[in-house]
């Protein structure tokens, strides 16, 4: 019998569904498949319960994978890497279990905007051939940090 599960916003902000995200990476989900959130917060939290097994050094991007094997990678804006960490702070470290709603990062968004970076959040599953009936917020809602779930699916 199937389990279902859902990811809650890791951030505040509006969603957005990939096709329209002004990047093909993600437009092409040739990284995962989910949605965006064009943030508006300074706080990025867990979606899920897990444990942290990659922290990009630029820390603009972490995945998380739960104890069903899922990575669910959450990508702050869409060029925040060329920032090389400037204006985000790490709260945890790769190897640490979380649960979902822990803060992990902390973002200096008057930095970011003044630096003109587009705040469009990927959260993606990665290995999403491992999930089924996988299901979207509607784009275009306003969603709230660790209290919305944006993402369905089941195992």
């Amino acid at each position: 019998m199937a389990k279902h599960l859902q990811l809650i916003a890791p951030i505040s902000g509006q969603t957005v569904e990939l096709d329209s995200v002004p990047d093909p990476v993600f437009a092409e989900r040739l990284t995962g498949d989910g949605l965006a959130i064009l943030a508006n917060s300074d706080t990025v939290l867990a979606p899920c319960d897990g444990e942290i097994t990659l922290f990009f050094d630029t820390k603009h991007a972490f995945a998380i994978t739960n104890s069903y094997g899922v990575q669910v990678l959450v990508h702050i804006g869409l060029d925040t890497v060329i920032m090389n960490g400037e204006g985000i702070t790490a709260l945890h470290d790769t190897g640490e279990s979380v649960k979902a709603g822990t803060p992990i990062l902390k973002l200096d968004l008057k930095l970011l905007k003044k630096k003109n970076i587009n705040l469009i959040s990927p959260l993606l599953i990665v290995n999403f051939e491992k999930v089924q009936d996988l299901k979207y917020r509607l784009a275009g809602e306003e969603v709230v940090a660790g209290e919305d779930a944006v993402l369905e699916y089941a195992i």
